[in-house]
């Protein structure tokens, strides 16, 4: 049973597969983030540029 432990302890098969987990999850929290502050600064910018075409189009 000792053995089973120790080779258990020292088997690294799995570490790369959660490496690579670990890695595609900080990926996915920064393309999130990322497109979240993008969406919001791009939603602003159509906001302005409607604002000003409403406004051009009033305008005697």
């Amino acid at each position: 049973m000792r053995k089973f432990f120790a080779s258990f302890a020292k088997d690294e098969s799995g570490a790369t597969a959660i490496e690579y987990g670990l890695i595609a999850a900080l990926l996915s929290v920064a393309i999130i983030g990322t497109v979240g502050l993008v969406g919001d600064n791009l939603e602003k910018t159509y906001k302005t540029v409607s604002d000003e075409l409403k406004a051009a189009n009033t305008a005697p």
